[in-house]
């Protein structure tokens, strides 16, 4: 543990014993550590010299612990100041890596990585260098990582990293998606939901995306899995604006105490409001679940379902359900 300010594994083993015991000499240490006498002898030479030590005047032989703090902050201090450093030089190299990539050329822009545990391997690297945000795409049927698997995006989440996330509307059809997204919010995702999105794809603080390239659906031989790295260029301010583009369009998930998703909230009540359960239709509705999925999520039948939702047609006065969805939004029902 001590390792970070130049202590041996060893010679920390031999300062503990003297902290606990007060004084000893280095048979006495040698007995309790099993350590050589020789051995001993050079680890307290070491620890004298490194301030940690010192022998017991008028007792020849006998050492004894001096304390820690004096000797070991400033180095621990020294080591902080130079990872500082080596962190800001990291950070100058990496931005005029950035200023100068149009010069390098599209091989030193776009990389591609083949194969679904390189993908995994390089979406987990991604999340876990991310300093701000991570702004995802997330279609159905996954190509490398399935819903939920992916830990990464949890131990980000308690660093402080932001993240976004757009879902299409099929990728609810997963039975266990719906509870997935549900944990992730209740973390500090924020996530949108969208009829359909264009591709998959991952943007860590918008400068570095990946884009999996499978049209659609699940590859079927995880070796044939093919994805590009995309760097600082006019391709990847696309993508960003692509993404912010969709998100202003997308439906915001909420997730109540009950585990619900979709739903915002109790609507004050008027003659004219929808039931609960009504309303729990409603906000699924408008945030892309079929009805298929809707059913399967509360229970019931597809007609009921259907049954429901045309009896909030009814209620608003609109004939689309894109215009119940503008009534319910004017209403204030989600």
């Amino acid at each position: 543990m001590l390792k970070a300010v130049g202590i041996s594994a060893h010679e920390a083993d031999v300062y503990r014993t003297l902290v606990t015991t007060v004084t000893a000499s280095a048979e006495e240490i040698s007995a309790t550590t099993g350590a050589e006498f020789a051995v001993v002898q050079r680890l307290l030479a070491a620890l004298a010299e490194k301030g940690l030590a010192r022998a017991v005047e008028g007792r020849p032989g006998r050492f004894a612990a001096n304390p820690p703090e004096p000797a070991l902050l400033p180095r621990l201090e020294r080591r902080t100041s130079d990872l500082e450093k080596a962190r800001l030089a990291v950070t100058d190299l990496t931005e005029a890596y950035r200023r100068h990539a149009w010069a390098r050329g599209p091989v030193e822009m776009i990389e591609t990585i083949t194969g679904a545990e390189a993908l995994r391997q390089r979406l987990r690297q991604l999340q876990e260098g991310a300093r701000d945000e991570l702004l995802w795409f997330c279609k159905a049927q996954y190509v490398a990582m399935p819903s939920g698997t992916n830990q990464a995006e949890f131990e980000a989440l308690a660093r402080g990293i932001r993240y976004q996330v757009l879902y299409e509307q099929a990728f609810f059809n997963d039975p266990d998606a719906v509870d997935n997204v549900v944990r992730a919010v209740r973390v500090g995702e924020e996530a949108r939901a969208v009829p359909a999105l264009p591709l998959r794809m991952a943007i860590a603080d918008r400068t570095v995306a990946i884009c999996p390239l499978a049209p659609a659906g699940s590859v079927a031989d995880p070796d044939d899995v093919t994805a590009l790295v995309i760097r600082g260029s006019s391709l990847l301010d696309a993508l960003i604006a692509l993404f912010e583009r969709y998100w202003e369009a997308g439906t915001p998930l909420r997730v109540t105490s009950e585990g619900r998703i979709g739903e915002a909230g109790e609507a004050a009540p008027d003659s004219a409001s929808p039931a609960p359960e009504d309303r729990h239709v409603l906000s699924l509705m408008i945030a892309g679940f079929t009805d298929e999925s809707i059913a399967t999520r509360l229970g019931v039948s597809k007609r009921t379902v259907q049954r429901r939702i045309q009896s909030l047609l009814n209620l608003a006065g609109v004939a689309t359900r894109i215009q119940l969805g503008w009534h319910a939004a004017r209403r204030d029902w989600l």
